[in-house]
């Protein structure tokens, strides 16, 4: 049995070293400087996280590493199925039977995909730190690689890199659309078809294998990645004992974007429908779809914990494009993809948030907190053409600047007329170019 498995693994490295880089679209995503520790890339399904194992092989390929030194394994093969730890060592043993020159000379990369599914992977990857000059990366389903549980079973000697679907920006770049210059350089039909490429981002949302297709057609193929997402990530994994309240919460979270959402409410609606749940289980439930990277949730900025606790969260999709699964308002959509891309745009560019709720009862969507220090209040807004919505908008801005003086004040819109009565001290922008500002590569 060891033999067979040492020959398929000896032709999966023969055909991998082989094998040039596939074609992608290049994706930022944020990679930690930290030398010596290996790289987990984490994210919701079909979200592109192979993709970005390729990016980087690519990337040191680029650099001048050999093509030898860079192996591409891919466990998600039903040959591998039943390996073990042990097994694990097969990869080594023959990757340096091919290359010895390699060993303790030169470092190689392993960029190793799904390894989550052979039981125990976690002793095998400190050993390869410890003992090879090999640099490592791995890829997994969030069903067994999550975020808190990369820090635990490493021990210390793992870092990770978030994969979310496209950017703007990215969505841009994959239609071969990205703008090449700076938005205050662009012409009139340049800005008027970056526009058009933004409602249809916020309609079609950003997972790379639902660009481009008709909406019947993208409606079922991420209508099935939300089904594989709950039942692999959630209910196998948990062992989740009431389904039917699993889906309930479901599509009241996606079928209501942006809005608040609280555990007592939705276990009061349960209730009254005949469907027996804890309010415990129904908060594990929320955590489960949290790290399964469907839906992410937002406390409202305070100091006190207790107070975060008690008040409501507010929910959003890890995408705009799975908003219309659940909720087909399109008019009332609009605004809500939009606040959800600015949510997961701030994600990307490592802001902390929290939404405010001024003494007064007004709203504002986002306090960002940036690790650098700086401080941004941000509300968004699909239309600013009526005069009363402007000045509920900034009234609320206004309000919770009282409570945040350091902040800036920022609102973002689809539709900003060309003359309003918005205060100077408020920086308004329109949504396409807010989405587009920062590094255009990673």
């Amino acid at each position: 049995m060891e033999s067979q498995l040492r020959e398929i693994v000896r032709q999966k490295i023969v055909d991998a070293l082989a094998a040039p880089p596939p074609a992608f679209t290049r994706r930022n995503v944020r990679l930690p400087a930290v030398p010596r520790k290996a790289l987990a890339v984490i994210g919701m399904r079909r979200a592109g996280k192979t993709t970005l194992l390729w990016q980087l092989l690519a990337d040191r390929l680029a650099r001048g590493t050999g093509r030898q030194g860079l192996l591409y394994f891919s466990f998600e093969d039903e040959r591998l199925a039943g390996m073990t730890a042990r097994d694990l060592n097969l990869v080594v043993e023959e990757y340096y039977r091919l290359n010895p020159e390699w060993r303790d000379r030169r470092r190689a990369s392993f960029f190793l995909d799904e390894i989550q599914v052979v039981p125990g992977w976690e002793s095998f990857a400190r050993r390869l730190l410890d003992s090879e000059q090999i640099d490592l990366f791995l890829s997994g389903s969030s069903a067994r690689l999550l975020s808190r549980e990369v820090a635990s079973s490493m021990r210390g000697r793992g870092v990770e890199a978030v994969v979310y679907p496209f950017s703007f920006r990215e969505h841009l770049r994959h239609h071969r659309r990205e703008p090449g210059e700076a938005a205050g350089r662009l012409t009139k039909a340049q800005r008027s078809a970056l526009e058009k490429d933004l409602w249809g981002y916020l309609a079609a949302g950003g997972f790379p294998e639902a660009q481009g297709l008709k909406p019947r057609d993208r409606y079922e193929l991420l209508r099935g990645d939300v089904d594989v997402a709950l039942l692999r990530d959630v209910v196998e994994r948990h062992a989740v004992s009431h389904p039917v309240a699993l889906r309930w919460m479901v599509r009241q979270l996606l079928g209501n974007a942006a809005g608040s959402f609280s555990v007592n409410r939705f276990h009061g609606d349960l209730k009254s429908q005949g469907i027996a749940v804890a309010k415990d289980t129904l908060h594990s439930y929320l955590g489960y779809l949290e790290d399964a990277f469907l839906v992410r949730m937002v406390s409202i900025a305070a100091d006190s914990e207790r107070r975060r606790m008690v008040n409501p969260r507010k929910v959003y999709p890890i995408d705009p494009g799975l908003i219309p699964l659940f909720d087909r308002a399109a008019k009332a959509n609009l605004g809500h993809a939009l606040e959800t891309c600015v949510l997961l745009e701030l994600d990307r560019r490592g802001a902390e948030t929290g939404y405010v709720r001024t003494a007064h009862g007004h709203e504002v969507d986002f306090l960002a907190r940036y690790p650098a220090g700086k401080e941004e209040l941000i509300q968004v807004c699909a239309s600013l053409d009526d005069p009363a919505t402007r000045e509920r908008e900034t009234r609320a801005l206004l309000e919770a600047a009282r409570q945040y003086p350091r902040a800036g004040l920022h609102l973002v819109s689809l539709d900003i007329p060309a003359a309003h009565d918005i205060p100077a001290k408020i920086t308004v922008h329109a949504a396409c170019d807010w989405l587009l500002q920062g590094n255009s590569r990673a």
